[in-house]
């Protein structure tokens, strides 16, 4: 059991949270969770970020500013339930196209009804798929956005490379992720309420704290900011850049395909 962050170098397709797991069987354990939260993603994101998820896709969108045209189509990667999608598509004043892409049903499942329920039909569409091997041809999407949903991919570094080829040239790329936080005090506080607190508080919720502390350990192991950003800067991607919010407890990942 291993509690230090992976780096550029790759770690996380044998990560399920602090436990080394099999090359195969990361996904299917990945599954399983979000299987038990798909409808509670809402809540399970409150609990990890004290509310402040809101602010921060707020803010990931207001950087993306998708143009207020018709044509203009981004692929939402991990998004099953729409949360950014349906963003993305408001700040366009629904003129943008999403194509929602997740691995999990259940979570898909969610989206479209909320799609449904917001008259966002048209607007979205929602494939079951992996972000491994995404199905669509090469260059074809303007934007390709990923919230909390990188840490959860086996193989990081093929997923970036798959992000790139189906992003048109001047294509953007945007991850938004927890990270390392880097104030001191904050650093403390954050992690005593991330591995004491949130899987208590998720079983007395949703009676299974287990979900909770795979999600939590996994945010532990993911790679900092800098070697994350060495990553998508190896994908291929270049410009690249991030924005800590909240002193480092997420960051806002961003590389243009030129």
């Amino acid at each position: 059991m291993s509690v230090e962050r992976t780096t550029a170098a790759g770690g996380m397709e044998t990560s399920y949270g602090f436990r080394r797991v099999g090359a195969g069987d990361k996904q299917s354990l990945v599954n399983d969770v979000f299987h038990k939260v798909a409808n509670r993603y809402d809540l399970m994101n409150d609990l990890m970020s004290g509310g402040l998820h809101r602010l921060w896709k707020d803010a990931m969108v207001a950087w993306l500013n998708p143009p207020k045209r018709s044509g203009w189509k981004v692929l939402d990667v991990a998004g099953g339930t729409g949360d950014i999608a349906f963003r993305i598509i408001e700040a366009s004043h629904r003129h943008a196209h999403a194509t929602v892409l997740d691995i999990n049903g259940s979570m898909l499942e969610v989206g479209r009804d909320r799609a449904e329920k917001k008259n966002l039909q048209e607007n979205t569409d929602f494939v079951e798929a992996n972000a491994e091997a995404l199905p669509f041809e090469d260059d074809i999407f303007d934007a390709y956005t990923i919230a909390f949903g990188i840490r959860n991919v086996p193989r990081i570094d093929v997923a970036l490379s798959e992000a790139f080829r189906v992003l048109r040239r001047g294509g953007r790329f945007l991850c938004l992720e927890f990270s390392e936080v880097d104030m001191p005090l904050l650093d403390k506080a954050y992690e005593a309420w991330s591995f004491n607190a949130i899987p208590r508080i998720g079983r007395a919720v949703t009676g299974d704290g287990e979900p909770y502390s795979y999600l939590v350990e996994s945010i532990r192991k993911f790679p900092n900011q800098q070697n994350f950003a060495a990553m998508i800067t190896r994908a291929g991607f270049d410009r690249v850049t991030f924005r800590n919010y909240s002193g480092g407890i997420a960051a806002l990942h961003s590389g243009w395909k030129l």
